[in-house]
């Protein structure tokens, strides 16, 4: 993968290129969002413009067709990369990333064309078990059509952000890779959140509660759940363990709830106890 970076930063037409190349391609589109967030990194974002707009093009074509996470996925990155370079903070970078995903969800940026009722219906066509359960939520007096759509814009914007953060990953490792060798290793394994920061998302989320606006909700977790993965890939490199305990963690993590819930706690207790400096002191 370095190599394509390589490629990449040879100039602007290599770069624009790449993205347009990447961005067209089903299920690669990720590529050319990490591609233009290596430019925006390195570069800034005036320099990065002609790139960001080569990912973006194709982008909103697949928007046209349908599927909005391509366009939205780069436009997120572009944001979280800008602010990265500005601040070099990651925690701000991914508070700010989830802010921007939760107003897309808030907009409806992530809603069928035609609404959920039509999704709805198809759905109590496929199967006449979810028909029942519709209507028995319907009796009960919820609004299933908006219930379908804050889950569907809730899981999307969800899916978005994750890829948005993957993409920024992927482009700082890039840069490393290229001017700075270790430099992610280290700054990814140094992530940690600051007390004013969870208390921030805490405040954020519950003023969601209040006003009704549960994208905030959604993703004001995903900060304080990278912030954990960044502790378990910290803890796990400054005892020398074995890489396959990344594999093993991995696999809990995506396969289980408890794994989650246990990855946020142990980050909110590291924003106070700041468990990786503590090693650091006794070692």
């Amino acid at each position: 993968m370095l190599t394509i970076a390589r490629w990449v930063m040879r100039g602007t037409p290599h770069a624009i290129g790449g993205a347009v190349v990447a961005t067209l391609i089903p299920w690669l589109f990720w590529l050319g969002a990490a591609i233009a967030a290596l430019v925006t990194l390195r570069r800034g974002l005036s320099p990065a413009l002609p790139v960001i707009v080569a990912a973006a093009v194709p982008s909103g074509w697949w928007w046209v067709q349908g599927d909005v996470i391509p366009l939205a996925s780069v436009l997120l990155v572009t944001l979280m990369a800008v602010v990265l370079r500005s601040r070099l903070r990651w925690s701000e970078t991914l508070i700010a990333g989830a802010l921007a995903g939760a107003v897309m969800i808030q907009l409806g940026i992530f809603l069928p064309p035609g609404g959920t009722g039509e999704l709805l219906d198809q759905l109590r066509q496929a199967s006449p078990e979810v028909g029942r359960l519709l209507n028995e939520l319907g009796s009960q007096g919820l609004d299933t059509e908006q219930l379908a759509g804050l889950l569907i814009g809730g899981v999307t914007g969800l899916i978005v952000l994750i890829a948005a953060v993957g993409c920024l990953a992927l482009a700082r490792s890039w840069q490393a890779g290229l001017y700075n060798p270790g430099g992610f290793r280290e700054e990814f394994h140094a992530l940690r959140l600051r007390p004013a920061e969870l208390a921030m998302l805490v405040a954020l989320g519950v003023i969601g509660a209040v006003l009704g606006l549960p994208g905030l909700g959604m993703l004001l977790w995903v900060p304080l759940l990278v912030a954990g993965i960044a502790l378990v890939h910290g803890f796990i490199g400054f005892k020398g363990m074995n890489g396959l305990w990344l594999v093993v963690f991995y696999l809990l993590l995506i396969t289980t709830w408890p794994m989650i819930l246990i990855v946020l706690l142990l980050a909110a207790i590291d924003v106070f106890a700041d468990i990786r400096g503590r090693l650091a002191s006794r070692n």
